[in-house]
């Protein structure tokens, strides 16, 4: 299984940067397809099928994804339109309408605020490098840190393998990233390394987040697209967090957040 998810990290992640290199409509594109994917998993998992609402909200944050390059505006309204349409129209499984639409919220808006940051014509491309290796190191520490340290468990009745010593180890690599990703960009380097431990943190909440749905639903993977990683959910759970919360921080103080000291 280690084999198959590095070999599945080794194949993903080099266009994934490539396209975070490039940005415009080839990177808007790739988050697009990625939160199509998570509209039909995130129904999968809470609506037990592709009805007609995540079919919907697919289409729907699949364009909100395309329009944030040129009119972020109307990017905004589509996303909400996805969350209204996946409200409105009826879930296969009663009662769970509420989900469709909040699973349309949870995709639309961390894929507008990825490619929105992105934009910046100026920071865009570290910020987006910076949040994809910081997940990708806290994601890594964890696991390896976990495995080798184990100790007690973070939220048991969320995640049973996640530990506290798996939280840290995530940290800790997250912070060298940032050391790494500040020395290249003639950033702060004492600035970037704590708020990329704390990036670290935001991560591991989706993460449990994530981990909390499946569980409150029964479901191990929301899919099996990708080999050894589960779904493409699964694989960037805790990068839908960040991005949300960079993309706050970025709009509340109107600075990037790499700049700040």
């Amino acid at each position: 299984m280690l084999k198959t998810r590095a070999l599945s990290a080794l194949a993903l992640a080099p266009p994934a940067l490539l396209a975070a290199w490039y940005g415009g409509y080839p990177f808007a594109l790739l988050v697009a397809i990625a939160a199509a994917l998570m509209c039909w998993e995130w129904h999968r998992i809470a609506c037990g099928g592709f009805g007609y609402a995540a079919r919907a909200a697919a289409i729907l944050c699949f364009a909100a994804s395309v329009l944030t390059v040129s009119a972020p505006q109307t990017a905004l309204y589509t996303a909400g339109g996805a969350v209204l349409v996946s409200v409105l129209l009826v879930c296969p499984v009663p009662g769970r309408r509420a989900w469709s639409g909040l699973g349309a919220l949870y995709i639309g808006l961390p894929s507008l605020a990825l490619v929105w940051l992105r934009g910046d014509p100026d920071f865009g491309s570290a910020t987006v490098w910076w949040l994809l290796l910081a997940v990708w190191a806290t994601d890594i520490g964890a696991y390896a840190s976990g495995r080798l340290i184990g100790g007690p468990l973070l939220m048991p009745r969320v995640s049973p393998k996640k530990t506290w010593a798996g939280l840290l180890g995530g940290m800790l690599c997250a912070a060298l990233v940032g050391l790494g990703v500040a020395w290249v960009g003639a950033f702060s380097l004492v600035w970037v390394a704590i708020a990329s431990a704390g990036l670290a943190v935001v991560a591991q909440a989706g993460d449990l987040l994530e981990s909390w749905v499946k569980r409150r639903w029964g479901v191990k993977d929301s899919s099996n697209i990708i080999p050894g990683h589960g779904g493409v959910l699964d694989r960037v759970d805790g990068l839908l967090s960040a991005a949300i919360v960079v993309a706050a921080l970025t709009l509340a103080t109107g600075r990037a957040v790499l700049t700040w000291q």
